[in-house]
């Protein structure tokens, strides 16, 4: 197959050879499109899927799997943004942990795609993914001599949670219910706006950046990302880092932020909630306790956080993956 040609038939032949059976519409995802369910001996939940040929394609995923399953899959060459509001796995080429709360953007078309999704916790995620011919002359036609490179666009999004206009968007998208006709155009609007959307941020990050982080600097941080891989449950203020990391509060949050790509507040965060679900997984402790072992002092502030990261809370999250 060539997988530089996004065509009709690919994602539905690869999920109908997954154990996704064509059914009729739930009722819970736009009337047009095609929604598939996944059989029960795999799992349980559905994708659904609308495509304009040679453009874009969108897809929803809503469904779980009742073992943990490795995903090796070859994408069509393409750019894609999607919103994630529940997974739990790691992608494995590079390792990455899986997260949800967030926007993520993918280059297909080069590396398989390879990752292992976690049994039971659902899989809840909008994505719009482009054709080549389409970004390139979409994005040529709205910047013209703006324009620049599309993957180094996508790329600059990677995974983040500051993405509120996208975030919207795509959730407007997966709410959207209107026929045929009004879909098609209401899809192709979207469609053009998710990627002004992109592009305009990329602009905008190109725009400010330009501070860049000496080599002492780097060293420094590495350091204290392990310290705080370290101490994580302890109260970490910025002014306790800085002194750590020898460095003043503001050039500390610009360094760390253009190094790691997220706050420091938002490192320490994936931390805790990273250690977290191990402790629901392999102990027996309270939420309460474990709450407080990972650096939170009230376990409701702890749950809305831990749903935000996994999509799921903390006893649903202990509960789905013991089944």
């Amino acid at each position: 197959m060539d997988y530089t040609d996004i065509n009709s038939s690919y994602y539905k032949n690869k999920f109908e050879n997954s154990g996704f059976i064509k059914c009729e519409n739930t009722g819970e995802y736009p009337p047009c499109g095609d929604t598939f369910m996944l059989s029960s001996e795999i799992g349980q939940g559905y994708f659904w899927y609308y495509e304009v040929p040679g453009k874009y394609n969108i897809k929803i995923h809503d469904f779980r799997f009742n073992e943990d399953t490795v995903i090796d899959m070859k994408i069509p060459e393409c750019l894609s943004i999607t919103r994630y509001d529940s997974i739990s796995g790691e992608e494995l080429k590079p390792y990455r942990k899986l997260r949800s709360g967030l926007i993520k953007s993918f280059r297909g078309g080069y590396e398989p795609y390879h990752a292992l999704i976690h049994k039971y916790i659902p899989i809840k995620s909008i994505g719009i993914e482009y054709h080549p011919n389409y970004y390139n002359k979409q994005l040529k036609s709205l910047f013209a001599n703006l324009y620049q490179n599309p993957a180094e666009a996508f790329k600059s999004i990677d995974e983040t949670t500051d993405f509120p206009e996208m975030m919207k968007l795509l959730w407007d998208i997966k709410n959207y219910r209107g026929d045929s006709l009004s879909a098609a155009l209401y899809f192709e609007g979207k469609a053009n706006e998710a990627l002004s959307l992109v592009y305009n941020r990329h602009l905008l990050i190109n725009s400010r950046k330009k501070a860049t982080v000496s080599a002492a600097d780097k060293e420094m941080l590495d350091a204290l990302a392990s310290y705080i891989n370290d101490h994580y449950a302890d109260n970490l203020t910025i002014d306790s880092l800085s002194k750590i990391g020898c460095m003043g509060t503001t050039k500390l949050k610009k360094c760390f932020r253009i190094y790691f790509d997220c706050t420091i507040n938002e490192y320490i965060q994936n931390v805790r909630l990273d250690h977290a679900e191990h402790l629901l997984l392999y102990t027996e402790l309270p939420v309460g306790e474990i709450a407080k072992a990972v650096g939170y002092q009230a376990a409701g502030h702890f749950a809305a956080l831990f749903a935000k990261h996994t999509g799921v809370l903390p006893l649903e999250y202990r509960k789905s993956a013991r089944k």
